[in-house]
């Protein structure tokens, strides 16, 4: 029996960040979930998201994984490989796979490019006295699907939902973070580590993941001219056919 995979969705997302990307996992004989980060469930006309914690966020994927029959492989994206990493910090996964991941704490950006991405969030008022950030479709367009279609930009505008600030920024801030809370020591993941960075990503360009994915001890690779979408944008199926075949690896070596 193949493990499961657990998929963690980013910021002002859902788990349809993955309706796509887990078909080919599913093809090929693995049970998949997407959970909604709490807060992130579909509720139009509330903000359960106001207040939660990065801690939280983990919190939540660490029961999702322990609920498992055996260790899955966890996947996340962007602010959603964050949380997979202090989620895989605290439960046993079978491998770790981040796609595009934020940097947890003591790992500095590495560009112009990701400062702006980030100011850009900044400017929707100060993070630490927000409960809720609604998304904002200019950046959505500029930075997370710069490389989709019209109309497939569209569908993302659709769903996106607000974020909890406090979770914002104790991912952008962490030198201002007391608590440390996206802390992840470097021999804190017991599991085979595989970092994807998009080219072209300058929300996290390829010199952060790669110093995200170094202090795990995992190793990285480069989608050629992919931006941050990786789940979603024109060569999503590449991506997910190395993560597949990757986890193929890990299975081929486990029954070894």
């Amino acid at each position: 029996m193949k493990r499961s995979i657990v998929m963690v969705h980013g910021a002002f997302c859902g788990g349809w960040a993955f309706n796509r990307f887990r078909r080919p996992f599913e093809a090929a004989g693995y049970d998949v979930s997407a959970p909604d980060l709490p807060g992130h469930e579909d509720f139009p006309h509330r903000r359960p998201v106001a207040g939660l914690s990065m801690t939280d966020y983990a919190a939540a994927i660490a029961k999702v994984i322990d609920a498992q029959e055996s260790p899955p492989v966890l996947i996340g994206h962007s602010l959603g490989g964050l949380v997979a990493q202090l989620a895989a910090a605290r439960a046993r996964v079978a491998g770790l796979i981040l796609l595009a991941p934020s940097a947890p704490w003591g790992v500095t950006g590495s560009s112009p490019e990701e400062a702006a991405s980030a100011v850009g969030l900044y400017a929707l008022g100060p993070l630490w006295a927000m409960s809720a950030v609604d998304p904002s479709k200019d950046l959505a367009r500029r930075y997370l699907v710069d490389r989709l279609p019209r109309e497939g930009r569209k569908w993302v505008y659709e769903r996106l939902r607000p974020e909890s600030g406090r979770a914002l920024f104790e991912t952008l801030n962490w030198w201002l973070d007391p608590f440390a809370s996206t802390l992840v020591p470097p021999h804190s993941v017991g599991a085979p580590v595989l970092g994807i960075a998009g080219g072209s990503d300058a929300i996290h360009p390829v010199a952060t993941v790669r110093a995200t994915v170094s202090r795990l001890g995992g190793n990285l690779s480069v989608a050629k001219g992919a931006s941050h979408w990786l789940p979603g944008e024109p060569g999503w199926q590449e991506v997910a056919e190395e993560c597949l075949d990757w986890i193929e690896g890990l299975e081929t070596r486990a029954a070894a």
